[in-house]
């Protein structure tokens, strides 16, 4: 069934739009459309679950059907909760406009239609696209959105804080790699701890977690990257937490669909020194906010990109330190290398080196040919899963993977 959904547009635009739509109602603007005295008025406190430029939305009053197929602006109330998730709705569309409008095409969670009671500034368009994920990425996000939720309920951020103080100390990951780089000569390697994947299933049968860790560490890893979203991945915070409290020296990233900041200060708890941030499904306002709270929890963050757009907006946002380019199509799931020599070339290349940013290579890395080849194209580490994963001695996989021993 079509539903109802708010556009920011002007009362001509909306004209046009029903002389073309011919929706089976009319709006009419009230004389005084910014009464003195609103129907409700619930500003949603400042925190770190929305965009900061979400917050002072438009109030609205309700509005009520003639018989006429017109309607009008309603003096009743609405409830206080209603209003709330008027408010988070609202907020999400926001995010999703700046997304587009930053080439984002991973949406937040399914475009469904608005709240009880909800009412736009007058205008409206009908919605007919479904609520099925356009990739594998999108629907991944749109679980973690309601995974997450369900996890603040039981940890809310005050809780959180209370436990970091009884976290582990972060590592350098980010000194971690440099200093591979520079005894190695060869991109530092981040070894990635990962059971399962959605376009290749199950990778390894036997998966130990923590012994997986320690043989990579034996290799050579400067760090190790381990996954924690369970539904696609089969991975868990426990596993991070494990290997954490199972000795590994090797500085740990949390390999996660990072969608709320909340979920930094879940990941430092369970002994995170890293996170992930996803430029296609992060904006960049959302990137700038959780860089700074990751340097006030002592973590790194690993910006990854995927295409040219996305690196120039990444490039643009200062505090960036560590970028990742993913050699994998998000939509197709195909994988090209080569993707890493294009975003480095010319003048992004410059910039990167002007800003001293290490770069880290992604997906496709399966020999020591590989290896090089990202080097010469300009990165100074790699992350690998499958390839050594799927090892049955992934120490040996390592001196494979490079063609010699990098553990000495």
């Amino acid at each position: 069934m079509d539903s109802v959904i708010p556009l920011r547009t002007t009362t001509a635009t909306a004209a046009t739009v029903a002389t073309t739509v011919r929706p089976r109602f009319s709006i009419q603007p009230l004389s005084n459309p910014r009464p003195n005295k609103p129907a409700f008025s619930l500003s949603v406190p400042s925190s770190i679950f929305m965009s900061h430029r979400a917050r002072n939305l438009p109030q609205c009053s309700p509005v009520r059907a003639q018989q006429d197929g017109s309607a009008v602006a309603s003096e009743s109330t609405i409830p206080e909760g209603d209003a709330l998730k008027i408010k988070e709705w609202e907020a999400e569309r926001f995010k999703d406009e700046i997304g587009t409008s930053e080439g984002i095409r991973i949406r937040r969670r399914p475009p469904s239609g608005p709240p009880l009671h909800y009412v736009g500034p007058f205008e409206f368009r009908l919605q007919n696209e479904g609520n099925t994920p356009r990739n594998i990425l999108e629907e991944i996000v749109w679980n973690k959105d309601k995974e997450v939720a369900q996890m603040k309920e039981k940890r809310p951020l005050i809780v959180l804080n209370k436990l970091l103080s009884s976290a582990p100390p972060t590592r350098d990951f980010l000194g971690a790699l440099k200093e591979s780089y520079s005894r190695t000569e060869l991109p530092a390697l981040i070894a990635e701890v990962k059971k399962a994947s959605p376009s290749r299933g199950v990778l390894r049968e036997d998966f130990n977690p923590v012994e997986i860790a320690k043989a990579y560490e034996r290799g050579g890893a400067a760090c190790l990257s381990v996954l924690t979203d369970k539904k696609y991945f089969q991975g868990s915070f426990e596993n991070l937490e494990a290997i954490r409290n199972a000795g590994v020296e090797c500085p740990l990233l949390c390999k996660e669909f990072v969608i709320e900041a909340w979920q930094l200060y879940y990941a430092r708890v369970k002994g995170a020194d890293a996170v992930l941030l996803i430029a296609a499904i992060l904006p960049d306002l959302d990137i700038k906010y959780m860089i700074k709270i990751c340097k006030l929890l002592g973590l790194t963050a690993l910006v990854e990109v995927h295409d040219e757009r996305e690196m120039d907006r990444v490039l643009g946002i200062d505090g960036v330190e560590l970028i990742g380019i993913n050699n994998r199509d998000l939509g197709t799931f195909k994988v090209d290398i080569s993707n890493t020599k294009k975003l480095l070339e010319g003048e992004r290349g410059e910039r990167i080196r002007e800003k001293g940013i290490i770069v880290v290579g992604e997906s496709g890395l399966f020999t020591p040919a590989d290896i090089a080849y990202v080097q010469e194209a300009g990165v100074k580490a790699v992350l690998v899963g499958e390839s050594l994963v799927k090892q049955p001695d992934p120490t040996k996989g390592i001196s494979e993977l490079f063609g010699k021993d990098i553990s000495c």
